[in-house]
């Protein structure tokens, strides 16, 4: 299945914050989009999902396997997310509900796209945790979010938006609240899962050197518009735009393994 943005806009009010976003994510394929905090990259992927916040409207075309999603229906989206594509938010601490045990979250979803029994949900619940490695899996399903680390936490929200085996994961700067070993841990915990099951991938970054890690293709926003695109290492090597340029700059020296998602 292949995602295709096409001059998408994204408007709050009658302001412009996305404007003219285009790029492809063909199956299988792993693309960033990487940008400064209000370069419109989370907007993207918010639009993408019919997750816009209120007052803000999308305009362009954003076709999934050749299916218009702009313009559907709340209930028709709603069937897409956590089914054919999944999400994995920065903060999991908001993401997570936290009267709920993550067992119950990560079976949630389980139940109501796969029709599944409350039972055999809640094995599967157990499963997936231990999939996205969390410790004493079949112990750690009857905690609740606070009663988690942070990575825990987001390796939980994992659990959550791959239960179903979409096929195509939306992580918006999954590692960006955590230490830089836990960041590694996620990353490639990531890489792994979206190789195992063939998902095509948007990751949703600020920083270069973690892009590096787990995308091929990278898409470089600016103020709500694409600055610079195309292959990871040649964003590495050859960035043409200052934005890319001083994004390489910045770039985290501990991470950066050039060629390292490829």
């Amino acid at each position: 299945m292949t995602l295709e943005v096409t001059d998408l806009t994204v408007d709050i009010g009658p302001r412009r914050v996305v404007s003219g976003v285009s790029f492809s994510v063909p199956d299988g394929a792993r693309v960033g989009l990487i940008g400064e905090s209000g370069s419109g990259k989370s907007l993207t992927a918010l639009a993408i999902l019919g997750l816009l916040p209120e007052g803000a409207t999308a305009g362009g075309s954003i076709r999934w396997n050749g299916r218009e999603l702009l313009g559907l229906r709340d209930r028709e989206i709603a069937r897409l997310r956590g089914d054919e594509i999944g999400i994995v938010f920065q903060e999991p601490r908001t993401a997570l509900n936290p009267i709920r045990t993550v067992g119950r979250q990560i079976a949630e979803s389980i139940r109501i796209h796969e029709g599944a029994t409350k039972k055999d949900a809640a094995a599967r619940a157990v499963a997936e945790a231990s999939r996205v490695a969390l410790p004493d899996p079949g112990s750690i399903v009857g905690r609740y979010p606070h009663q988690l680390s942070g990575g825990q936490r987001q390796r939980v929200a994992i659990a959550m938006a791959l239960a179903c085996r979409p096929r195509l994961l939306i992580a918006d700067e999954p590692t960006t609240a955590l230490d830089v070993t836990i960041q590694a841990e996620i990353l490639e915990l990531l890489r792994t899962l979206v190789a195992d099951d063939g998902m095509s991938l948007v990751f949703i970054t600020h920083d270069l050197a973690v892009l590096s890690q787990i995308a091929t293709h990278g898409v470089v926003l600016e103020h709500g518009r694409v600055v610079e695109q195309g292959a990871v290492s040649q964003l590495l090597s050859g960035p043409v735009s200052p934005v890319t340029q001083g994004l390489l700059r910045d770039a985290t020296a501990t991470l950066w393994r050039p060629g390292g998602a490829e």
